[in-house]
């Protein structure tokens, strides 16, 4: 029970943590053999999660690249290699303190302010977890977070100033809203508390909307739409990047919810199925929509399809089944097609589908843990083939969707809007037309023996 008491919305508050924790460098006699052997177990599997979803940084690059042209990939690949490496410095000097420190400013539900640099006694883990090993696996979660908005920006924006927004969102965005929920803030706190066990919302979503905000305040790629205000297709270079992007994800996404349990347990097996069914129900609906809506079926989208389902089953993916997890999942993958269409017709040219994949799936996803899964006073549990999560539970997750909506909102708004007033957001109309490789980085990605040989 204390067990699935932690890994409950990976939530807790600090005092609560504190005192269950087990000191990683407790002296033997301290400590039963078979607790040290768990304790041992437990930080050994929750590594190898954190190096899978680091993993993803890889897959994310390739799904990118891919969707976009052959002009911009150095860029591509140079965005998703900063976004790990600027937010790792980053958040281990603030953003974890603000997600996981001690409350030493009084607004400890909000917002955590002890800690800094992984110091003192004020930084606390959970369970068995050496914080270190924890730490890591969370510094992989703020990477993928602040990595989503990249797609959504591809081809225009300038290095620079990227770098600045993934610094902002890694140090300071990202962990008020981990903060909120796992760092056991007013979310965790509901008399029905928020549940998003692995990061529909807290993840996806937090970077779905960031990304929305920087597309709209960019504005759409040179020739996306015509003089008639209809959306052009610009195809990327690379389907084969792309699907093989989505296959390093979908392998990636087996740290990321199973290792959400922090532990090694057997109800990762549950949580790893629920994934599987959850990414496949989502291509296989994106695939049959395409199919039956343009005649053929779209490779590309397929691939969004199974994205969608991955990010879609992530908050209940502990609490559904194996039918809940494929609902969500096909649900997923129906959106996802038909939000794609919808942005390029508000004008927001998203290359990669990152507002759609993330942001639209990664709300629906949390909110389907209020209608597939039910409600106790020690948390969320399984029952039966249908879960009826309840109305408390509904209207805490909804809560926490437009809560969370719209506090990145404003913040990552409020920076496009800083780094356009003052850097600049977009490169210019020739470099774009030429590509930011060359103009951003110095050399293109794909280098040609007639190049080689000037």
């Amino acid at each position: 029970m204390r067990r699935k008491f932690l890994r409950l919305a990976l939530g807790s508050t600090v005092a609560t943590a504190t005192a269950l924790a087990i000191p990683a460098i407790a002296r033997a006699e301290d400590i039963d053999p078979v607790a040290q052997v768990q304790a041992t177990l437990d930080n050994i599997w929750v590594l190898v999660a954190a190096v899978l979803v680091i993993f993803m940084q890889a897959g994310f690059s390739l799904v990118e690249a891919g969707l976009t042209r052959a002009k911009n990939v150095a860029n591509i690949f140079m965005k998703n290699l900063m976004d790990f490496c600027v937010g790792a410095l980053l958040f281990f000097a603030i953003g974890y303190a603000i997600a996981f420190g001690g409350d030493m400013t009084g607004l400890g539900r909000f917002i955590g302010g002890d800690g800094w640099f992984l110091a003192g006694d004020g930084v606390f883990s959970y369970g068995t977890l050496d914080k270190f090993v924890f730490f890591t696996f969370q510094v992989a979660f703020a990477a993928t977070a602040a990595t989503i908005v990249s797609g959504a920006m591809a081809e225009r924006t300038k290095f620079k100033s990227y770098v600045i927004y993934s610094a902002v969102i890694s140090a300071i965005i990202y962990p008020i809203v981990v903060r909120w929920q796992w760092g056991g803030g007013w979310l965790f706190q509901l008399d029905t508390p928020f549940h998003d066990f692995a990061g529909s919302a807290i993840v996806h979503m937090t970077g779905g909307i960031a990304a929305v905000m920087g597309a709209s305040a960019l504005g759409p790629r040179k020739g996306k739409y015509g003089e008639d205000g209809k959306p052009r297709a610009i195809p990327g270079h690379s389907i084969p990047f792309a699907i093989l992007g989505c296959f390093i994800l979908l392998v990636g996404w087996f740290g990321f919810n199973p290792g959400s349990w922090l532990g090694a347990d057997p109800v990762v097996g549950t949580i790893a199925v629920n994934t599987t069914l959850a990414a496949a129900a989502g291509a296989f609906v994106a695939m049959m929509v395409t199919w039956l809506k343009n005649g053929k079926p779209d490779v590309a989208m397929t691939g969004n399809g199974l994205l969608a389902g991955l990010v879609g089953v992530t908050a209940g993916c502990w609490v559904v089944n194996g039918l809940g997890a494929i609902i969500i999942g096909a649900v997923s993958g129906l959106l996802v097609v038909y939000s794609v269409i919808f942005w390029d017709r508000m004008r927001i040219d998203d290359p990669v589908g990152a507002v759609s994949v993330h942001g639209v799936c990664g709300a629906f996803g949390t909110i389907a843990v209020g209608l597939f899964s039910a409600t106790e006073s020690e948390g969320l549990v399984k029952k039966g083939l249908f879960y009826g999560g309840g109305a408390d539970q509904l209207v805490s997750q909804i809560i926490g969707v437009v809560a969370i909506g719209a506090f990145v909102a404003v913040t990552s708004g409020i920076l496009f809007l800083v780094l356009k007033k003052t850097v600049g957001l977009r490169v210019d109309e020739q470099e774009e037309l030429e590509g930011l490789d060359v103009h951003e980085h110095g050399m293109p990605g794909y280098v040609n023996d007639d190049m080689v040989l000037r």
